[in-house]
């Protein structure tokens, strides 16, 4: 599965939206940085739950191997 960089897309589009000379071109580009950042701040979520979901299962299955060895 690829990885997205959601911060990157969003950074991107900054930047054309500076680069351009006309309004609605800008408009299209600050409205496609505000999706990609509201993508990424999803995606940093869903990271984030993601890690403490692997860390608690990590930790039970050490807590129930140490249990095991006694």
């Amino acid at each position: 599965m690829a990885v997205t960089d959601y911060h990157s897309l969003a950074a991107q589009a900054r930047t054309d939206a500076d680069a351009a000379t006309l309004a609605n071109v800008r408009d299209r580009c600050l409205r496609a940085e505000a999706a990609w950042l509201a993508m990424a701040q999803r995606q940093d979520l869903t990271d984030t739950a993601r890690a403490r979901r692997e860390n608690a299962a990590a930790d039970a299955r050490a807590e129930r191997l140490a249990d095991a060895a006694e």
